[in-house]
């Protein structure tokens, strides 16, 4: 009577809590670990295939005003912020998304892509530059969505 049997249901009651507790740590790291890559990505835009423009560069020059070297790649698009804030998506179409993320006041970025598509949630708070020509401003407060296409010329 002082027999003492082990519980074949409370074993595998404590095997699958343990099954399900391994999963949830798993499935944390994963994401803990893609959050900090996608993070980790904006801050080194160099290694990026699309190179991000010098911040340097006076926002309100045009390319002839900038002084490059005549043989200088014009790039096909380039985004200047102009406040606090300004929303920025710009994609590859049909394939990688290069930016999408918040610029800051005097960030800008640029692309050499021979074709993009760009989002702005508010086309009035940034210069946008095609092939090195400056693009007319949206009206304040109104999403801007368009393609770039690179000259053939630059």
């Amino acid at each position: 009577m002082g027999r003492h049997r082990s519980d074949p249901m409370g074993f595998a009651r404590l095997a699958l809590v343990s099954l399900a507790a391994l999963l949830l740590l798993a499935l944390v790291v994963i994401g803990a670990r893609a959050l900090l890559s996608a993070l980790g990505s904006e801050d080194v835009p160099e290694a990026a295939p699309s190179p991000t423009a010098s911040a340097s560069t006076p926002a309100t020059a045009s390319p002839a005003e900038t002084g490059r070297p005549p043989g200088e790649r014009v790039p096909t698009v380039r985004i200047v912020c102009q406040a606090d804030r300004c929303p920025v998506f710009v994609r590859v179409p049909g394939g990688d998304v290069l930016i999408d993320r918040d610029l800051t006041r005097g960030e800008q970025t640029s692309y050499f892509e021979p074709e993009l598509d760009v989002v702005l949630a508010d086309g009035s708070v940034v210069q946008v530059f095609e092939n090195g020509e400056l693009r007319a401003a949206g009206a304040p407060g109104e999403r801007e969505s368009f393609s770039v296409t690179r000259a053939r010329d630059r």
